[in-house]
């Protein structure tokens, strides 16, 4: 498990590459996350910095009430499209979830802060298969009444496609032509870059990625890290895109971070090299 301070280095070191908008801890129960519960000491501990926005997780009204206390940014709520995980992520019923979250939407805003909304299991659940897009389509709608900055569709156990992406986030613009969307994936089944280049494609310009591709949920039976920050900077910057991402530092944290854990990272660009590859200069 990493300490206070190693998680502040990793958050230092993402910042140093670029990053501008992180999350940085979740408030979730310590029982049940234990890896987060030093939540408040490590937003203690981050640097001050009015070009970047640092986020934190709450899956509850009780989440919120620690973030509130706490100097964090923005606060992302989650929901889930469907009942069971919904029940077993936080008790609720999927739809349970949203009035959850339209709740802490208001309340949150009223305080000064930003808010956005993930809603979980939008691909596929562990336990119930299929999610209808329709369900999740439901939400998105009932959700942009009250305007949260953004909502993500997260594909939570990694089980999208590229079609699905393209057709659930274009749906999603058309329920709700004033929010804006962000992707979150994970890489369980390899789809995980195909997915990214979908949803760019309908239009989503916030991607979720973790430096070497770490990460999971321990909700979600089989569900592996998400997509490498590495990966998707490298491809989108060969089509042309602007990140804002320096990747050679991106490589140099994938690398710490790996022999912190002490093992391979999934990130494949960490392990082939960037490329063109930088040529070496000797001085005079």
């Amino acid at each position: 498990m990493f300490s206070t301070q190693e998680k502040i280095e990793l958050i230092k070191r993402s910042i140093a590459a670029g990053s501008k908008r992180l999350e940085v801890a979740s408030f979730a129960h310590p029982k049940y996350v234990p890896q987060m519960a030093d939540a408040e000491a490590v937003i203690a501990g981050l640097p001050a910095s009015d070009d970047v926005t640092y986020i934190g997780l709450v899956m509850n009204e009780r989440g919120v009430d620690r973030a509130l206390k706490t100097s964090i940014d923005e606060i992302g709520l989650v929901t889930v499209a469907t009942d069971t995980f919904a029940h077993k992520n936080q008790g609720q019923t999927r739809m349970g979830s949203v009035d959850m979250a339209r709740t802490m939407i208001r309340r949150i805003k009223a305080e000064g802060r930003a808010v956005n909304v993930t809603i979980g299991a939008s691909f596929g659940c562990p336990f119930e298969g299929e999610t209808a897009p329709d369900d999740v389509l439901e939400m998105v709608k009932a959700l942009a009444e009250d305007a949260p900055r953004e909502i993500s569709l997260a594909d939570t156990i990694g089980v999208g496609d590229p079609w699905a992406v393209k057709n659930l986030f274009e749906a999603c613009r058309d329920v709700a032509p004033n929010i804006s969307f962000r992707a979150h994936f994970h890489n369980t089944r390899n789809t995980g870059l195909a997915n990214v280049y979908a949803a760019v494609q309908a239009g989503v310009k916030v991607i979720d990625v973790s430096i070497g591709g770490i990460g999971g949920c321990p909700f979600a039976p089989a569900a592996t890290g998400n997509v490498p920050a590495e990966d998707v900077v490298y491809m989108l910057e060969r089509g042309g895109f602007e990140t804002g991402i320096r990747l050679s530092k991106i490589l140099e944290t994938t690398k710490w971070l790996s022999e912190k854990m002490g093992k391979p990272l999934p990130g494949m660009v960490s392990k082939a090299g960037l490329f063109p590859t930088p040529l070496k200069t000797t001085a005079e």
